[in-house]
């Protein structure tokens, strides 16, 4: 069982910066994929950023070039480093990873962190 905890999160101004921090912990091998998703009262859980165990990183178009995903694999941890923050970047967002158990992919979601961008 794999288990995800979060910091980093708060509140900060438009045009500001803000770093999460996330780091699996429990029996873990076999990760794969981790990274950050966000949600939005109302709105469907969307992908924000993912990193490969190799390194290999996408993001969501809306946030290409001002927010960047980081991994450790020997730590078991990966960041999301968030600049030139916008109101529509307030949401809480939730670690994730996914990982191989035998034949089968497991994914888990940490329990989530907000992030609330004013102007």
């Amino acid at each position: 069982q794999v288990q995800l905890v979060e910091s980093g999160g708060g509140l900060v101004q438009v045009g500001g910066s803000l770093n999460l921090s996330c780091k699996a912990v429990g029996s873990i091998f076999g990760l794969n994929a981790m990274g950050w998703y966000r949600q939005v009262p109302g709105n469907e859980r969307e992908m924000v950023a993912l990193v490969t165990y190799s390194g290999t990183a996408v993001y969501h178009d809306s946030v290409k070039g001002r927010f960047t995903v980081s991994r450790d694999n020997a730590a078991n941890t990966v960041d999301l480093q968030m600049g030139s923050l916008r109101a529509e970047d307030t949401a809480k967002y939730y670690c994730y990873a996914d990982w191989y158990s035998g034949s089968k992919v497991w994914d888990a979601y940490g329990q989530g962190t907000q992030v609330t961008v004013s102007s």
